[in-house]
């Protein structure tokens, strides 16, 4: 998948995700902070595994070193590092 696709795909699952979980989303920019996304633990967990299922890739458990993702830019760099 080119990385395009992995952002589109990524933003359009926090979106979905927000929406199903009743969550109000921050206008996704690449220095939006994690915290700030007004997503929770559980709506990560489930962004996680549907990340999972439509890019084919986990990051948290393929990476030993990487350090967790900050803002919304290095989520999708994390995404896209551990597909190459």
């Amino acid at each position: 998948m080119i990385a395009s696709n992995f952002r589109d795909e990524i933003t359009t699952q926090f979106r979905l995700v927000a929406r199903e979980q009743d969550k109000r989303l921050a206008p996704l920019t690449d220095d939006l902070p994690l915290l700030d996304s007004g997503l929770d633990s559980l709506c990560f967990a489930i962004l996680v595994t549907r990340l999972e299922d439509s890019l084919g890739v986990d990051p948290f458990t393929t990476s030993e070193d990487a350090s967790f993702p900050v803002t919304l830019g290095d989520f999708i760099n994390f995404y896209e590092n551990a597909a190459t």
